[in-house]
């Protein structure tokens, strides 16, 4: 086991806002902060999305084994944990009360204070630390998030973001749309099968300001995919690499607009569709042509885990912030630009 040893934090963090359930342990101490990181995904059949209480009983079946499972991998004893750090929020109400409801439970078991993280704040520091980005303009795609921001007077302050619905949604639901598996994920798959594409469609492109909307394309997609695709017109892999494509080029043109508004040159790339390397090799070619570089992490990071909750609980804890008990609630609803960032200089 880990001696535990002076100055060091080890904070056991817990995610579970979607349908991945997480659960990490970190340290502050050594090479690699991540002692444990185990996960599970709740995954439903082809042309299905998960409900909330489907997705909850999920996280209610798989918690606890999690929990032991990030216990033996880390080798360390829940004596030696200094506190416990959950989802509040933004995310799936159901599946979020589970977590929070095991957190209270374990600190109450285990005498530890307890911290809600913010779930896009919990993106943003594990890539600030595992990339190594110092103050970049950061694009946060997921699920059920898309925002562009910049850190700014103990702030992440969002610059742009979808109006409608979020890029990682938009994937999903066309990739249920043409029946593509949910396993690992739909984005994964629609990237796959976006590599087979040839012809590149001509589908609507909405940014306003530095806001997109992707509703439009959603459903110009969907009635490609009925119409054209049916008749043998255009296959799905062309409308996969077209809708690639057009949605990231809108998520270029927003960050490159916030790299010149902000003086920056750097962009870290965080959230499940950051996995994406498509959309990785969009933002490297126009960071590059600004002399800047872009920061990316793999899937084990990008998509929702456990590790990054507890990396963001380890920030606010050696910040001296905590969520009194009964005070450890979620919320469906939880700005990224409401959280205080007191463990950033301002």
């Amino acid at each position: 086991p880990l001696s535990p040893i002076a100055g060091m934090v080890v904070i056991l963090g817990i995610e579970g806002s979607a349908n991945k359930l997480g659960v990490g342990i970190v340290t502050d101490l050594g090479e690699d902060p991540i002692l444990a990181n185990p996960r599970h995904t709740y995954i439903t059949p082809p042309g299905t999305g998960f409900l909330p209480r489907e997705t909850a009983e999920h996280h209610r079946k798989h918690i606890l084994q999690l929990v032991k499972k990030a216990l033996e991998e880390a080798k360390i004893p829940p004596k030696d944990i200094d506190a416990l750090a959950y989802t509040k929020g933004p995310g799936m109400g159901a599946p979020l009360q589970i977590g929070a409801l095991v957190t209270r439970t374990l600190a109450i078991l285990w005498k530890k204070p307890i911290i809600g993280v913010n779930h896009c704040v919990g993106h943003i520091e594990m890539g600030r630390r595992l990339t190594e980005a110092k103050d970049p303009i950061v694009l946060y795609v997921s699920g059920g998030n898309t925002q562009v921001l910049a850190y700014s007077q103990q702030k992440y302050r969002i610059f742009g973001e979808t109006i409608d619905i979020a890029v990682g949604n938009t994937l999903d639901r066309f990739a249920r749309v043409v029946g593509l598996p949910n396993d690992p994920n739909p984005g994964y798959n629609i990237e796959q099968s976006a590599k087979k594409g040839k012809t590149l469609i001509e589908l609507p492109i909405v940014v306003k300001g530095m806001d997109i909307s992707l509703s439009g394309i959603l459903a110009q997609v969907t009635q490609l995919a009925k119409t054209q695709v049916k008749a043998g017109k255009i296959t799905t892999e062309d409308l996969c690499f077209s809708l690639q494509e057009a949605v990231f080029s809108m998520l270029v043109e927003t960050t490159e607009r916030a790299m010149a508004h902000c003086g920056k040159k750097d962009v870290l790339i965080v959230g499940g569709v950051g996995c994406n390397k498509r959309l990785q090799e969009m933002m490297a070619i126009m960071a590059k042509e600004r002399g800047g570089k872009v920061a990316t992490m793999d899937h084990r990071y990008c998509i929702d885990n456990g590790a990054m909750i507890a990396w963001a609980g380890l920030e606010m804890y050696k910040s001296g912030v905590s969520t009194k008990l009964e005070d450890c609630t979620v919320t469906q609803r939880y700005r990224t630009d409401a959280v205080d960032v007191v463990w950033r200089e301002m």
